[in-house]
């Protein structure tokens, strides 16, 4: 009688046990830098529970960024991280394929069971019209026969119906199972090493547990889109991210925040260096024979990346106080197979200025440009499809950090015409005591506004800049320049000036280069 009242209380016990072992636990929240994220998990731990247990963790991440934490009521302890060799392991995703394949084989066994089974009842009825060896038929005779032909001809029908039903059932059921086989292979040829969290605790009452760790290799990479109202000279642009992550794990529901933060970087400058100088004592000079020299041999790979596969994303390094943040509206679902998704993030309006850019030296193509102010926050450098009035006019690639100033092509502009007129080309030498040599080029751009309304034109010019104090050169322009050594660049002048619809405008430059007879001059 004692025995019976202990078996309740037994099972109770295992109950508890099992509850305190099993890995309840759910991606909650990721957060995705360049080139690496922060996973949080969230655990179910009930009253009484003193142990955690979270298996197939990915053994990409690093162990040294783990942070746990607890709702009020549960006390946590030590934590320990194992290692689990891929042949110990089964990844989570892979035991799910394996479970829906072992499920879709067991119903086309179950279907092909119901073929046999209507195969021998076509079989049967095939040999009630078979004569037998007496020459007569083996089915009835007489007033039962009409009766008989009847039960054999629906049973028949039925029997075939039934064969075609399974076999359409099975083609269905063969392509899905075929489907998950693929993608099970795919899983079991990547790297299946993972890590085991153990966690000591003492939950006094239910509640949850958050790990949080990082992983380097998933992230995502900037998008910008750029559309021009050019009747209203202003430029929408749309954050667009580029998301992939191939860690080993899937993420289901999970709430995804991007930041363009760097968290691999270095947190600290570095200390200064003391800068020693001194004088070196001259060396006695020794010949040697000469040897043959051999080949210098090849350089290993880099160990992260001979056993890890390559990088998702080509990774830019960006030293910033700040950093920009998004949190994703709509909960994403991204598998662990290195698949890209983009996402919508923001949309901005930047008032604009347009101009007609020309450097008819190299190109007399117009080209329109919307420049202003760059937006503020940390802008990622990325890849920035254009569009100019809803048409679709090419890509460009924009790094905002190179300046304080947003530009942005918009193609071609075939109503502003250019025009390059090459004048006198003249090679003279001159002097009698020290002779040198001198060439003369004049050209004449002739731009031409057959817009409705006037434009801004920025025409460049890059003009010749010498090196050495022996060749002289001497510039004439007409008009004068706005501006020289425009944007910083030595040498290129620039005008800038505003030309009424349907105008002509000139520009002529004329330069005179002299150098010493007996000198070679590069650069003509």
């Amino acid at each position: 009688m004692t025995s019976l009242r202990l078996l309740p209380l037994v099972a109770l016990f295992f109950a508890a046990g099992l509850a305190h072992a099993q890995d309840a636990s759910r991606i909650a929240r990721v957060t995705l830098y360049p080139g690496a994220a922060t996973v949080e998990r969230v655990a179910r731990v009930a009253a009484g529970a003193t142990k955690l247990e979270l298996a197939g963790l990915p053994a990409s991440f690093d162990a040294r960024t783990i942070r746990v934490e607890a709702d009020t009521g549960i006390r946590l302890g030590e934590f320990t991280v194992q290692d689990v060799a891929s042949t110990e392991a089964v990844n989570p995703r892979q035991a799910e394929l394996e479970a829906k394949i072992e499920a879709l084989g067991d119903q086309l066994a179950q279907l092909d069971i119901e073929r046999q089974s209507a195969e021998l009842v076509t079989a049967y009825l095939k040999e009630l019209g078979t004569p037998a060896e007496n020459g007569k038929a083996a089915g009835p005779e007489g007033r039962n026969l009409s009766v008989t032909l009847d039960a054999i001809r629906q049973g028949g029908s039925d029997a075939f119906s039934r064969i075609q039903k399974v076999a359409l059932q099975k083609r269905a059921l063969e392509k899905q199972q075929a489907a998950l086989q693929r993608e099970l292979a795919k899983i079991s040829d990547r790297n299946r090493d993972s890590r085991k969290l153990n966690l000591s605790l003492a939950a006094e009452r239910s509640g949850d547990i958050r790990i949080s760790y990082q992983l380097n290799g998933p992230g995502w990479q900037p998008v910008y889109r750029a559309t021009l109202d050019s009747a209203s000279a202003n430029v929408e642009i749309e954050r667009q991210a580029l998301i992939a992550q191939n860690s080993g794990e899937d993420w289901s529901n999970v709430a995804l925040r991007l930041s363009t933060g760097q968290p691999r970087s270095a947190p600290q400058g570095q200390a200064p260096r003391p800068w020693n100088i001194s004088i070196r004592e001259p060396q006695p000079v020794v010949a040697y024979a000469a040897k043959p020299m051999a080949m210098p041999a090849a350089a290993p790979a880099p160990l992260a990346r001979r056993n890890s596969e390559e990088a998702l994303f080509n990774v830019t390094e960006l030293q910033g106080a700040f950093a920009t943040e998004f949190d994703v509206p709509a909960r994403i679902s991204l598998p662990s197979d290195g698949r890209k998704v983009t996402v919508s993030l923001a949309r901005q309006s930047l008032p604009m200025k347009l101009r007609v850019q020309v450097v008819p030296r190299q190109d007399p193509t117009a080209f329109l440009v919307a420049a202003g102010e760059r937006p503020q926050g940390v802008w990622l450098p990325g890849d920035v499809q254009l569009y100019r009035d809803g048409a679709y006019i090419g890509a460009t690639r924009w790094n905002a950090q190179e300046g304080d100033k947003l530009e942005l092509p918009f193609g071609r502009d075939d109503l502003v015409r250019v025009t390059v007129n090459q004048g006198k080309q003249m090679n003279s030498s001159s002097g009698f005591i020290e002779q040198r040599r001198e060439r003369q080029i004049a050209s004449e751009y002739v731009v031409s506004n057959q817009h409705r309304q006037p434009v801004e034109l920025l025409l460049l010019e890059p003009s010749p800049v010498s090196n050495n104090e022996q060749l002289k050169v001497e510039s004439r322009f007409t008009p004068q320049p706005a501006k020289q050594d425009w944007d910083s660049k030595p040498g290129v002048v620039a005008w800038e000036q505003t030309l009424p619809a349907g105008s002509t405008q000139k520009f002529g430059v004329d330069y005179r280069i002299t150098w010493p007879k007996d000198a070679l001059v590069s650069g003509f």
